[in-house]
């Protein structure tokens, strides 16, 4: 085993163009190793890789990062990421960092407002209660992740275990996040292909299995554009039900007027 990870951590020092094993050097210098301004996204807990690499894929303009605390799933999720780009003609991965770290360690490894969005998908449930802390929505761990993020800064949530969602959702009302786009069953009517979905999303969706999602908004700005959004929907649900209701009441006195004339043509037949 140790042979093992020896050789992992040898191909990985290898990969400075993409792997990252000693983040905390780089904390405050992020954009420096992307070479740009653009958004920073993290997903904590990458696995093998799937999900983060296909949103660097997909998305060109945003600086992606994938972390988690084994060699081994660097190196499956480096396997990945090469061989997307490379279908796309690009022998360098552009966008994405692939981290190793724990996310106990975040602000040792990023500066605050350095991040604009932190994934969690599937995350260990840590279904013991005395083991709560350690769930990554904990309120620990979600004050941690605020001080991180930008004033546009989210929190995107995916877990197949209820009891962690029905703890996660506590979690942020006890911190005062606002929350959107909440799912019970994310692909209850079908997949949500505008979402990229983790390896272990796509076999709980196969056996039926429901996946409870949700955004968190944390960023002022962000908070006050959601704000205004929700706004100006209920504003405009309430003209269309204005208009409506003004419409109903015209059908009815026309309908009022027609019922006189008839009563009166009755009136003068007699």
């Amino acid at each position: 085993m140790r042979l093992r990870g020896r050789k992992f951590k040898q191909g990985l020092e290898a990969q400075t163009d993409l792997v990252v094993l000693e983040p905390q050097k780089l904390k405050g210098r992020w954009h420096e190793f992307f070479g740009n301004d653009r958004p920073i996204m993290i997903e904590i807990g990458m696995g093998k890789g799937r999900f983060i690499t296909q949103m660097s894929a997909r998305n060109p303009d945003i600086n992606y990062i994938g972390m988690d605390m084994f060699d081994e799933l660097l190196q499956r999720g480096s396997e990945k990421a090469r061989a997307i780009w490379r279908e796309k003609g690009e022998e360098r991965v552009p966008n994405l960092a692939l981290v190793r770290g724990n996310a106990e360690f975040l602000e040792d490894m990023f500066e605050p407002g350095e991040l604009t969005r932190i994934y969690l998908n599937f995350s260990d449930p840590w279904p013991k209660s005395k083991h709560g802390k350690r769930r990554l929505t904990h309120p620990l761990f979600l004050m941690r992740y605020k001080r991180l993020l930008s004033d546009i800064g989210e929190i995107h949530f995916k877990t197949d275990s209820l009891s962690l969602f029905e703890f996660s959702l506590n979690s942020f009302a006890d911190t005062g996040l606002q929350l959107r786009n909440v799912s019970l069953h994310l692909h209850r009517d079908e997949l949500r292909e505008d979402l990229v979905m983790t390896e272990y999303e796509t076999k709980f969706v196969g056996l039926g299995q429901p996946i409870y999602r949700l955004e968190a908004v944390i960023g002022a700005r962000a908070r006050a554009e959601h704000r205004e959004r929700l706004d100006a929907e209920h504003a405009d649900q309430e003209r269309r039900a204005e208009e409506a209701l003004a419409r109903r009441k015209a059908g009815l006195a026309v309908a009022g007027d027609a019922d006189e004339e008839l009563e009166a043509e009755e009136d003068r037949a007699d």
